[in-house]
């Protein structure tokens, strides 16, 4: 699909990265990691052309179409979600403008026997079958599903885009991808916005996506499940294993003390031979060995061991003065958007010293409460008072927007510190891998990562003793994760952190609030100890049990209502339900066949795809499942109905 052949890119001057050599075939799922900084949205830009490169060669095969999710989104305005998400249809769009106006002419004109009224019939006859092959009929639906499964609301598809904040404006963009079903994906943190059950969605839609997938993600759980196949860029070279990510790691570390092992070896080999050399060639008698040793050393090939990039940031919190027992008083605070009701009456009061976890689904009010007790949302009902001697600091979610893209990094430290700490302003930001010349960059030019990491750095320039930190580790690379992590376990204050990352959570805080149905419930022990509570295996889990539990109410709701009805209604009901269970059993005896392909064709590609009439029984299968998937909503819809 996609072939790069000693690939050059460099910014000013300093190359990025060098002699880069790889290939995407049909249904590789890569993980595309590495440091902030390394060029691993660099890359995906070279690949979908938005940037040129050097030297080398980027070859894509003819037909070959390729999706990029950006992280800068430009919609038109005025458009609706629904009409956005539509946009993924063009063509199908523009041919239904079309029979519209075939049709309007054929209810408007009167002369039914001409030659041009019969072309006309011809003509809406043809593009009707064209239609027909470019899923007309069926794109609304899809895209509804797709929606639907980025946590939209039906209620939600009628909004304008221009109301929406950015996350859910990248659903949006994402959605669009996933509808235009691209030969190659490329992904740049597709998860940053989105909640536990949308990633859970996510997830099971890549695993079985035909085409090639690209991903740049900092969260190791999502790349585990997703990828069967790691490309590292590190210090301007790659490390391409089919692994996902975790194995990567295990193998690349293995690799590695075999290098250093054979280095060892060849070191001692080479010092052992030159000592010969020196020895012999000052006897005429050994001179030819002498010289015998000197060509085996020129023809020896040199052993090199992988270099790593171990550069991490040095982050230590640093508590202000001693405060009261209770930092924080919540009365009966709550908050609306609109018609939409967030929180409702929250009363929550936290003690010195303890350390918080804010989670639940997008949407349920962690971020929202957040920001009320920092003082950023004013009109919230209710009463928020800080203990005695509190103070603040506070990393929101999009805490790197705030930054001024036309100043450099030293100048946005620099106006941010004080008399006291003005001196230490390059030592902070060496901690923070802003070294020498990375301080005199403009901000505008630094990637997501980068931008987290200065955030994070000017955080530090202010004394505080209750910290509140909303998706910290947006952005910031699995490296940098840990390190912030580190630190966070070190800090002796008041912490409060909003986040759905599961490994970052665990061991970090003491008290699980989970946000839920405008209200906040307390879970006493770390996030462990939550996940046990709730009896799941981890937070994705919770999602699918409360549409368990949803699902069950629901059926139990059913079966009174049923006993209510007449008996043939019972026996239309019964009928509908018969033909609603054999479209789910179709969908999963599907679901799992092509999911069992998949793992063929990740466990021995060359194997499966010389199988005859593999892709062709594959596709087939994806096409039944649609058809499949269609007739359960017009049974669903029927069920709706009836009810």
């Amino acid at each position: 699909m996609l072939n790069i052949h000693d690939l050059h890119v460099s910014f000013g001057g300093e190359p990025l990265f060098e002699e880069i050599t790889f290939r995407l075939n049909a249904g590789n799922r890569v993980g595309l990691i590495g440091k902030n900084g390394a060029g691993k949205s660099t890359m995906l830009k070279v690949i979908a052309g938005d940037i040129e490169y050097d030297q080398g060669q980027l070859a894509i095969e003819k037909g070959t179409t390729i999706g990029f999710l950006r992280q800068d989104i430009d919609f038109e305005a005025g458009r609706t979600v629904l009409e956005e998400a539509y946009t993924a249809f063009a063509k199908a769009r523009s041919i239904e403008s079309q029979i519209e106006e075939i049709n309007h002419q054929l209810v408007t004109r009167t002369d039914y026997e001409s030659e041009s009224y019969g072309e006309l019939i011809n003509t809406l006859s043809d593009i009707t079958h064209e239609y027909e092959i470019v899923g007309g009929y069926q794109y609304k639906g899809e895209t509804e599903k797709i929606l639907k499964g980025l946590a939209f609301k039906p209620e939600q598809f009628d909004m304008l885009t221009d109301e929406l904040s950015g996350g859910w404006r990248m659903r949006i963009e994402l959605a669009k991808l996933l509808l235009e079903k691209h030969d190659i994906l490329l992904l740049d943190e597709p998860t940053n916005h989105l909640d536990i059950e949308s990633i859970l969605w996510l997830e099971t839609f890549l695993q079985t996506y035909p085409g090639a997938v690209v991903i740049v993600s900092h969260d190791k759980m999502f790349l585990d499940n997703v990828t069967n196949r790691t490309i590292e860029i590190s210090l301007g070279r790659i490390y391409d294993y089919p692994k996902p990510y975790s194995q990567f790691l295990a193998l690349r570390a293995e690799l590695r003390e075999q290098q250093e092992a054979t280095f060892k070896n060849q070191q001692k080999e080479i010092e052992r031979t030159e000592k010969l050399i020196e020895k012999f060639r000052a006897k005429a008698s050994k001179a030819t060995m002498a010289q015998s040793l000197i060509k085996k050393l020129d023809r020896m090939e040199m052993v090199e061991v992988d270099q790593t990039d171990n550069a991490a940031m040095n982050i230590n919190f640093s508590k202000s003065i001693q405060p009261g027992k209770i930092v924080l008083d919540l009365e009966k605070v709550s908050k609306d958007y609109g018609h939409k009701k967030v929180l409702s009456e929250v009363d929550l009061i936290i003690e010195r010293g303890v350390r918080v976890a804010f989670v639940g689904q997008n949407g349920m009010g962690k971020s929202t409460l957040a920001k009320i007790i920092v003082g950023d949302i004013d009109d919230a009902k209710g009463e928020v008072k800080l203990g005695h001697n509190v103070k603040l600091g506070y990393f929101a979610q999009n805490q790197a927007e705030y930054l001024d893209g036309e100043k450099t990094v030293l100048d946005t430290m620099i106006d941010a510190a004080d008399d006291t700490n003005r001196t230490k302003v390059r030592d902070m930001l060496g901690s923070f891998l802003f070294r020498g010349d990375e301080a005199e960059k403009k901000v505008k030019v630094l990637s997501g990562g980068e931008r987290n990491r200065l955030a994070l750095c000017k955080l530090l320039l202010q004394p505080f003793n209750v910290l509140i930190m909303d998706e910290p580790t947006n952005h910031l690379d699995i490296q940098s994760k840990n390190v912030l992590k580190a630190a966070l376990v070190k800090f002796d204050g008041t912490l409060i952190v909003v986040s759905h990352d599961r490994e970052f959570l665990q061991g970090l805080t003491d008290v699980v609030y989970e946000f839920r149905d405008h209200k906040l419930n307390m879970h006493l022990g770390d996030i462990n100890f939550y996940l046990e509570q709730r009896k799941a295996r981890d937070m994705r889990e919770i999602e699918k049990s409360t549409v368990n539990v949803e699902d069950t109410l629901s059926r139990k709701q059913d079966k009174q209502e049923l006993q209510k009805r007449s008996y043939d209604d019972q026996k239309k009901l019964k009928s509908i339900n018969n033909r609603l269970s054999k479209a789910e059993s179709e969908i999963n005896r599907l679901e799992r066949e092509i999911l069992s392909m998949d793992v063929d064709l990740k466990t021995d590609y060359d194997a499966t795809v010389s199988k005859p009439d593999f892709f062709k029984k594959y596709e087939k299968k994806k096409t039944e499942l649609d058809e499949w998937m269609q007739k359960w909503e017009v049974v669903s819809e029927e069920l709706e109905q009836f009810n």
